[in-house]
């Protein structure tokens, strides 16, 4: 029931009517608008948002779930993000945890191997927020012995003979810090 029901919200179940099925969706909006700040947000923006991708190796913790848990909170606080929820699960018997953090401007997850010592987290973020400023957050919490960062900003215009080999650089010099 509970399956039916989450479908009909999202206007997805096929055996009710529901005002998601009836909208007309030939015309689209020229202009959406953030939810938290309700600014326009223009469709021909260039940039839309940044992924980061982190892995963490040599790090400590990596089996304890509320301390993951705070870490998450405090990188989406570091990075000016707005959490919407937090979901994590470990997997027994090697306390391996995966999880995300839903955030309206994004999500940050997070897959740890702690008999390994090494966690992976993907860290998407758009709007105004600064998902870079969520790399310390991680670093204090977990205390790796290296960290490895690679930016890619998605949607971001990329010209000129140059520009893949000046992001190659860019993210060599992220991944030695």
């Amino acid at each position: 029931m509970a399956y039916t029901d989450s479908l009909f919200q999202l206007g997805m179940d096929l055996t009710r009517s529901s005002t998601a099925q009836k909208e007309d969706h030939a015309e689209a909006a020229r202009v959406a608008h953030d939810e938290a700040t309700n600014a326009p947000i223009a469709r021909d923006q260039t940039r839309i948002g940044t992924h980061l991708i982190i892995d963490l190796l040599g790090a400590q913790r990596l089996d304890d779930l509320q301390h993951i848990e705070e870490t998450l909170k405090r990188c989406v606080a570091h990075a000016g993000a707005r959490l919407l929820q937090i979901h994590l699960h470990r997997f027994l018997p090697n306390g391996s945890i995966s999880g995300v953090a839903v955030l309206a401007e994004g999500h940050i997850s997070l897959h740890s191997w702690p008999h390994a010592r090494s966690a992976s987290l993907h860290v998407f973020m758009g709007g105004n927020a600064a998902p870079q400023q969520s790399v310390a957050a991680l670093k204090e919490a977990f205390s790796p012995a290296k960290a490895v960062v690679r930016r890619h900003p998605l949607g971001a215009a990329r010209s000129g003979r140059g520009a893949g080999k000046k992001a190659q650089a860019r993210e060599k010099a992220q991944q030695a810090a």
